[in-house]
């Protein structure tokens, strides 16, 4: 069955980075549409970047120019690069496929002073 487990996490400050990851199995997942989406309390999943197959990464506003999106297909992992990390950025993470699976635990990411 398809399974996401997405880890990375942390507390960091303001301005600060954090590197997540999420290894996929049950999927193949080099032809896959892979993305990074967030979640906080009482709203649903928003949609953070997309890595598709053979075609340039995309990403929503709020984190375009300090967020990267990549993947190996290799170990199956795809990974979020956050930078100049801001308060507003807490959220839990999340990876998912496109179209969705069943989403994951998710990974905590806390910004604050």
């Amino acid at each position: 069955h398809v399974q996401f487990v997405e880890s990375g996490g942390g507390l960091v400050q303001p301005g600060g980075s954090l590197r997540l990851s999420c290894t996929a199995s049950g999927i193949d997942f080099s032809v896959t549409h892979m993305g990074w989406f967030r979640r906080t309390p009482g709203k649903q999943h928003e949609w953070v970047a997309s890595t598709p197959v053979g075609l340039n990464t995309m990403y929503a506003d709020s984190v375009k120019g300090r967020f990267i999106i990549s993947r190996d297909n290799a170990k199956n992992i795809v990974y979020l690069h956050m930078n100049s990390l801001k308060p507003e950025d807490t959220a839990v993470y999340y990876c998912n496929k496109f179209p969705y699976s069943p989403w994951g635990q998710g990974t905590q990411v806390t910004v604050s002073s």
